[in-house]
């Protein structure tokens, strides 16, 4: 324990969510029997999770180098792919080892039903996220994918649409995305696709950061979950700071006797948070 006498408790309702820790385990257990595994994308939105897979053999493409990669494994991630992934895997005698999350995967098949029932369909998400292309891939990206509703300001939609959201979005928002939309004149046909798990978070949080004095918030920087939860954090505890990693940890944070709480994403690995509270009890 250091000078400052820090009080560091991480929250266990935090880290990995069961889609990741699905995809990582499957992962793993490849690597361990043939020494390598291509993934398509990177398997999880956190640097040091990537780097620390990548040492046991994980090989991370991008979906235009999958068109010359021929007669080997490919991991698919949670995130779930378009069906385009699936018929170039075919063409190319890929095996693909599927590890999108079941979320998704409904997600999914929601939308395409949607789609082949003539529906306007609208996608509240992050434009270029994974997930997001593999949904809107449902449609033959026909789908519309807004991040904030001031993009619709202008486009020309019609009376009647469903509404659809990435699986880590925050559940506040997207209602209220609904209820400005039918407060404009539209029929909506509102469905509430976001993971229990992020959204119970959302609830829960609340309640632990308001025991300390100092939050520290750990999470990749391309993480949409972590954006939102991170929000989530600070809008109830101000003295809140976003990390990636425990190198990013300054003195000047904190105060001697700080209680201090620890949270991440739901693509943050446990490991990556007690490192960091190594960190903070050497203050």
């Amino acid at each position: 324990m250091g000078d400052y006498q820090l009080k560091v408790t991480i929250d266990q309702d935090s880290g990995f969510c069961f889609g990741v820790v699905y995809a990582i385990d499957m992962a793993e257990e490849i690597l361990a029997e043939d020494g390598y595994l291509y993934c398509l994308g990177d398997i999880v939105h956190n640097d040091e999770e990537v780097e620390r897979l990548k040492s046991k053999g994980l090989r991370i493409i991008e979906h235009d180098q999958l068109k010359d990669l021929h007669n080997e494994k490919v991991l698919i991630r949670a995130h779930g792919e378009a069906p385009e992934t699936y018929r170039l895997a075919l063409e190319n005698n890929i095996m693909l080892i599927d590890a999108s999350c079941p979320v998704v995967l409904k997600l999914q098949n929601r939308i395409k039903t949607s789609h082949d029932s003539n529906e306007k369909i609208l996608i509240f998400g992050k434009h270029g996220h994974a997930e997001v292309i593999g949904l809107s891939g449902q449609t033959n990206n026909e789908a519309l994918v807004f991040q904030d509703i001031a993009e619709l300001d202008n486009a020309e939609l019609p009376q009647k649409i469903t509404l659809y959201s990435q699986t880590t979005k925050s559940t506040e928002k997207f209602y209220s995305i609904k209820n400005e939309l039918i407060a404009r004149g539209y029929e909506i046909k509102a469905n509430d696709t976001i993971c229990r798990q992020v959204s119970n978070r959302d609830k829960d949080l609340p309640a632990f950061v308001a025991k300390f004095d100092k939050i520290v918030f750990v999470s990749g920087r391309k993480s949409s979950n972590g954006k939102v939860l991170f929000e989530v954090c600070r809008k109830h505890n101000p003295n809140t700071y976003f990390i990636s990693s425990s190198d990013e940890l300054d003195i000047s944070m904190f105060a001697p006797n700080d209680k201090v709480g620890i949270a991440g994403a739901t693509s943050t690995p446990m490991w990556l948070m007690e490192e960091v509270k190594a960190a903070l009890e050497q203050y």
